[in-house]
C-alpha cells in the first residue's frame, strides 16, 4: 500500500475547492461482499442528494459535484482502506460518503480520514465502538449506534413472549457489538440468553453452528448477520434441520433479499432496522421511486441524509476543505433554523447562502447527538405469508 499522505500534504488536495467548479465526493460502499444486495440503494441514495444539490445551481456559488464510487467490501478492511486512500490520493475528492460496515468503517477513519483529514459519513455503520474511536472530529454518522439497537430488539423480542432465546452473531466488529448490547439489555430486562456464538462467514455448511445453537434450546434463534452471507446461511440450515421456525432478524438481515430467498418459511419471524416515519421519509421513498431505486431498502434514507448533510455543511463553512466544513456538520443537523426535508436542498442551500441557520430534518429524522452520530428510530418489520411488512416505529 502506498504511504498515506500526511494531514498537511491532504490539506493541500483542498486548497481552493470552495471556488472549484467540480467538487468530487466519495460514494463508498460494499458493492461486493455480504451486504452487496443492500449497497446500490445506499449508494442510491447518497448520489440522489448530491445530484440534487449539484442541479440547483445554488451550491458552492455553481460549483457542480461528481460522486466517484468505490468497493469497500464490508468485510475486508484492508481493501476499504486502500479503496478509500484512492479516493483522497488520486480522485482527490473533498469528503467520504461510506463505509457501509463497521469494521471497514473503523480502518478508514483510522487510516485514511484522520491522517489525511477528511471527512467521513456512514449511513450503516452501527456499532457501538465507533462512538468512541478518535477521529479529530472527522467522523459522523446517519445511523444510530447499535446501543441503541440492542435495547429496541430486546424490548420487542419480550413483547412476543418470547423468554429464552439462542444468538448467533457474525464475527466481527457490527456482529459481536450487536450481540452484547442486545443480550445485556434482554437479560436487564427478565430474558435468559440460552446461547452466545459466532458464525463466520463463507462457509458452505452451517449444521455444525445451529446444532449447537439448537441443543442450548430457545423460543427462537436471533441471527446478528448477513442477508447475504453466513446471517442467510444459518437460517438456512436451521430450517433444513427444523432446530428453529422463528428467527429475530436486526438491521444486517432486513432486506428484501430474505423473503425473496425464505418466503413464507420464515412467516412469523420479526426483527428492526433504523427507519423513522414521517412527512420526510414518504418525501424520500417517492423521490426514490421517481429515481428508479427502492427508497425503503435499509439504510438508503440514511444514506440520501448523508449526503445532504455534507452539502449543506460544506455551503454554510463556504468551504469544501474538511477541516473547515466539518466545524458546521452539527450546526447544519440540528435546531436552530428553517426545518428542511427530502427535495427541499435548494431552499437550504439558499438560506445558507444568504447568511441563514437551517435544521436539517431529512428522511430519518435526523438529530445528531453526542459524538456526532444520529439519536435514530427504529422500524419494526414482521414477515407475513413471505413479505416484509412495517408494524411500526419505535
Amino acid at each position: 500500500m502506498k504511504k498515506l499522505l500526511t494531514a498537511t500534504a491532504a490539506l493541500a488536495l483542498f486548497a481552493g475547492a470552495a471556488t472549484a467548479e467540480e467538487v468530487k465526493i466519495g460514494v463508498v460502499a460494499a458493492f461486493t461482499g455480504p451486504l452487496e444486495s443492500l449497497s446500490p440503494p445506499i449508494a442510491d441514495g447518497h448520489e440522489l442528494a448530491l445530484k440534487e444539490a449539484s442541479e440547483s445551481g445554488l451550491f458552492m456559488g455553481g460549483s457542480t459535484i461528481l460522486p466517484v464510487r468505490a468497493d469497500s467490501t464490508c468485510v475486508d478492511a484492508a481493501a476499504a482502506t486502500a479503496a478509500v486512500e484512492r479516493l483522497v490520493t488520486s480522485d482527490r475528492v473533498s469528503g467520504v460518503l461510506g463505509p457501509m460496515c463497521s469494521g471497514a468503517t473503523g480502518a478508514v477513519v483510522s487510516n485514511v480520514a484522520v491522517p489525511n483529514g477528511v471527512v467521513a459519513i456512514s449511513a450503516s455503520a452501527t456499532s457501538p465502538a465507533l462512538s468512541s474511536i478518535e477521529d479529530n472530529g472527522l467522523f459522523f454518522r446517519t445511523a444510530p449506534s447499535d446501543a441503541r439497537q440492542g435495547d429496541v430488539m430486546a424490548d420487542i423480542v419480550l413483547e412476543k413472549g418470547i423468554e429464552e432465546i439462542a444468538v448467533t452473531y457474525t464475527n466481527n466488529d457490527y456482529g459481536k457489538g450487536l450481540s452484547d448490547s442486545f443480550v445485556s439489555a434482554y437479560e436487564a430486562k427478565g430474558g435468559t440468553v440460552t446461547l452466545v456464538a459466532a458464525h463466520e462467514d463463507g462457509k458452505a455448511d452451517y449444521s455444525a453452528e445451529v446444532g449447537a445453537l439448537a441443543s442450548a434450546g430457545g423460543d427462537a434463534l436471533a441471527v446478528v448477520g448477513y442477508v447475504d452471507q453466513g446471517g442467510a446461511g444459518i437460517v438456512q440450515a436451521a430450517l433444513d434441520t427444523g432446530a428453529f421456525d422463528t428467527f429475530v432478524f436486526p438491521d444486517g438481515m432486513v432486506s428484501d433479499a430474505l423473503t425473496e430467498r425464505f418466503g413464507s418459511d420464515i412467516d412469523g419471524s420479526f426483527g428492526q432496522n433504523p427507519a423513522s416515519a414521517g412527512e420526510g421519509r414518504d418525501l424520500f421513498t417517492a423521490m426514490a421511486e421517481e429515481a428508479g431505486f427502492d427508497g425503503t431498502s435499509a439504510f438508503s434514507a440514511e444514506a440520501y441524509d448523508a449526503g445532504a448533510l455534507m452539502v449543506l455543511a460544506m455551503q454554510a463553512a463556504g468551504s469544501t476543505d474538511p477541516q473547515v466544513y466539518k466545524e458546521k456538520m452539527m450546526e447544519v443537523a440540528n435546531a436552530p433554523g428553517e426545518p428542511i426535508l427530502p427535495g427541499e436542498l435548494a431552499k437550504a442551500l439558499e438560506i445558507l447562502a444568504n447568511g441563514g441557520d437551517v435544521d436539517y430534518v431529512g428522511a430519518a429524522s435526523i438529530e445528531l447527538i453526542g459524538p456526532g452520530e444520529s439519536a435514530g428510530s427504529y422500524r419494526e418489520i414482521t414477515i407475513e405469508d413471505g413479505e416484509l411488512k412495517v408494524v411500526g416505529y419505535r
